[in-house]
């Protein structure tokens, strides 16, 4: 069982210790088609759950992608800025767009596991 968690705008999580790695699922890169542009939030910005932590621009459209957990940006995936392709061949992996500092782990239960995120998608 993987560790992930989502959200339903399509946001993944993976947390280790007080630090949460954010991304996009698959589902969202698939719909955005070939990204083309990933604005990164500046480290040391606080962030709110539900906000707008980044921004993706593929060939369809611009859009925001929104913090699924509140707290503080730690670190960025700068290799997004010269390959954000990146976010379409590995979602789940090296397209994470952000490190973000929990400012409340309770945020946390909130969000789908795979299973469940699987069955969200799915409905849609």
């Amino acid at each position: 069982m993987s560790a992930i968690r989502y959200s339903k705008e399509h946001e993944w999580v993976l947390v280790d210790g007080d630090t949460a790695t954010v991304g996009i699922s698959p589902y969202a890169q698939e719909q955005l088609g070939d990204v083309v542009f990933v604005e990164l939030p500046e480290i040391g910005k606080k962030i709110e759950k539900g906000k707008e932590l980044a921004v993706v621009e593929s060939v369809k459209a611009a859009s925001e992608v929104y913090a699924p957990i509140g707290g503080e940006v730690v670190e960025v995936n700068n290799a997004l800025t010269d390959a954000p392709a990146t976010v379409n061949e590995d979602a789940l992996g090296k397209g994470w767009f952000a490190k973000i500092k929990l400012a409340n782990k309770s945020e946390l239960d909130g969000l789908m596991d795979e299973a469940a995120y699987k069955a969200y998608v799915a409905s849609l």
